[in-house]
């Protein structure tokens, strides 16, 4: 197990790497010149030269890129004594901020969205396709179906605004998501994000549900539940704890990887519903084209698509161990 963890750390390591030097080579190498893009769309020739020699610009490319990962690990001053504290992701000349500080802010506000959205998908997802798989061919399933077919088919910006139509405007059943501290008021808190929750679980739940009917359904076709079933054991049994759990293996990678994507932000619904997370800082940001930031938020997202899937690595060794390095198949 040990080696099988330290193989994923450095692949893992490799990978954040390789992310780090393109994304780099595509803000500050590509670009024909970085500071006029770093600097904004309002900009004077003077503050452009400062840029320049505040990032090192000027510098080869890979002393630049050094700078970059150097701040990343250890924190780094940029010229004109401007400190960023590791893990440095930029500053922002626009907003004269730090862009390790600006997502910090948001960074809680999209957990939030992101955790609630994948246990609601989550509970939705593998309910429906159990539930699915288990009435297979009847009614009930083809009604499933036909629902899933819609959730995967409605785009999430048409079905934010359906649904805050409906619920805040016309029914007014829930109010408009607004900045309410949880300790102030737990129950408004809760239903600002019931609407934002809503609309990223239902795309998710309706994939989920037919990877899991379609994985539940493979499952009771081998060999190990036919012989659960001859051994006479009940039907709940052999759907709980024979056929369930290797169906689920599947969902455990799919789910990592979705959740670590919507920690990077969920750019749409973030900007749909005015909810201040790392999505709405980075379709902001693109606005303004304020580089360092869009830089950042990028980095951050790859960095949890990374993470997650390392972790789910993690979790599948812990599900079958046959996926260790060096276990037999």
């Amino acid at each position: 197990m040990t080696r099988f963890v330290v193989n994923r750390l450095a692949g893992m390591l490799l990978v954040l790497f390789g992310v780090c030097l393109f994304t780099y080579m595509v803000f500050f190498l590509l670009s024909p010149d970085p500071a006029v893009q770093i600097c904004g769309k309002n900009c004077t020739p003077e503050r452009i030269d400062q840029i320049r020699e505040n990032l090192g610009l000027t510098d080869p490319f890979v002393t630049q890129f050094w700078n970059f990962l150097s701040g990343l690990v250890a924190g780094r001053t940029y010229g004109g004594g401007i400190e960023c504290a590791a893990p440095c992701l930029g500053y922002s000349f626009q907003t004269s901020q730090l862009v390790t500080d600006m997502i910090v802010q948001r960074l809680p506000v999209t957990a939030v969205v992101a955790v609630g959205a994948a246990v609601l998908w989550l509970l939705m997802g593998v309910i429906g396709g159990l539930f699915s798989a288990v009435q297979e061919g009847r009614f009930a399933d083809k009604f499933i179906a036909g629902l899933t077919l819609g959730g995967m088919s409605v785009p999430n910006y048409v079905l934010a605004l359906a649904l805050q139509y409906v619920f805040v405007v016309w029914l007014q059943w829930l109010p408009f998501p607004q900045a309410v501290p949880f300790a102030d008021d737990p129950v408004q808190w809760f239903l600002n994000f019931v609407l934002p929750w809503s609309v990223l679980a239902i795309g998710y739940a309706a994939s989920y549900t037919r990877l899991t009917r379609a994985n539940v359904i493979d499952t009771l076709n081998e060999n190990f539940v036919r012989t659960a079933r001859a051994k006479g054991l009940r039907p709940d049994l052999v759907w709980r704890r024979h056929a369930l759990r290797p169906a689920l293996t599947p969902i455990v990678t799919i789910a990592g990887m979705d959740f670590a994507g919507l920690l990077g932000g969920a750019l749409i619904t973030e900007t749909v519903f005015g909810i201040n997370g790392v999505g709405k800082l980075a379709a902001d940001s693109i606005t303004k084209n304020d580089q360092p930031v869009i830089m950042g938020v990028t980095l951050l997202a790859a960095f949890f698509v990374v993470v997650g899937n390392m972790v789910v690595d993690l979790l599948y060794s812990a599900i079958d161990p046959r996926v260790r390095v060096g276990a037999p198949a």
